[in-house]
């Protein structure tokens, strides 16, 4: 093997490993799971493992389990949820503790991992709905996604976690 196909057999390796690295499932997470969606809750059977993840909108803490009702939504390469409008259905996973509400909070983003206990129909305001109900194997609660504001410096819109500066094409226009 000469030294120009050695040089690229290390330059492929070596971008191999630095893409690689730059998705990572955090290992609760890591596994073999449906690819279903809450939405197609007529097509799941009982204990199919689940990967999914959404926005907690409901939280209900017992003394020795918390059920929380989560709008699903798609899941990233890094398996958190996106951060988009829209729903692939709504699900209920519970977990045989106490869970802290103030901790696992409406608002905040999850991914869940567990099998499917069953279906059940509840109502969202007069509508019939059919949730999976997941017995929570792991409940994966991402950090809070910073808020990305622009301030207007003079003309100039800064972005203070990315930059570079953005030129206001208005600046000049007198009122």
């Amino acid at each position: 093997m000469n030294i120009k196909n050695l040089k690229l057999l290390f330059i492929t390796a070596a971008s191999g490993v630095l893409l690689s690295a730059c998705v990572t499932i955090p290992e609760p997470l890591l596994g073999e799971f449906s690819v279903n969606e809450p939405q197609e809750a007529s097509n799941l059977r009982q204990n199919q493992q689940i990967r999914w993840g959404g926005v907690i909108i409901a939280i209900k803490p017992e003394a020795n389990s918390t059920c929380m009702e989560i709008l699903g939504k798609p899941l990233d390469s890094s398996q958190r949820p996106l951060n988009q409008d829209g729903t692939i259905g709504r699900f209920i996973a519970c977990k045989d503790q106490f869970l802290d509400p103030e901790v696992l909070k409406e608002g905040r983003e999850v991914t869940v991992t567990g099998p499917i206990r069953q279906i059940e129909e509840r109502e969202i305001g007069e509508y019939i709905y059919a949730y999976p109900i997941i017995d929570a194997s792991n409940i994966y609660l991402w950090p809070e996604r910073e808020e990305r504001v622009f301030y207007n410096t003079g003309g100039l819109y800064y972005w203070p976690y990315y930059s570079p500066y953005i030129h206001n094409p208005y600046r000049h226009h007198r009122r």
